[in-house]
């Protein structure tokens, strides 16, 4: 399985953090990792719910969970932000 590393920015913390995602993987079950990985990155600064949402960080972007990683164009460097 192959994997892209990407920046996400946590606003609750106010930092960003590099998460290793895998590639063929559907935004719904990314979202999940993510919030999971975040929840204990942040030393409690966030709390991971199911209804959280990645985005693309520079242009607000909402991503469609349906879709892969690699068919939403996200790549190593990508920068995102939970919400």
């Amino acid at each position: 399985m192959s994997y892209v590393i990407v920046e996400v920015y946590l606003p609750a913390a106010g930092k960003s953090y590099d998460i290793k995602i895998p590639r063929c993987s559907q935004m719904w079950e990314v979202c999940k990792l993510v919030g999971q990985a975040l929840e204990e990155l942040s030393d409690g600064l966030y709390k991971a719910t199911e209804d959280l949402v990645l985005c693309h960080r520079a242009t607000g972007t909402i991503f469609n969970i349906n879709y892969s990683v690699e068919e939403l164009g996200i790549m190593n460097g990508s920068q995102l932000i939970l919400i």
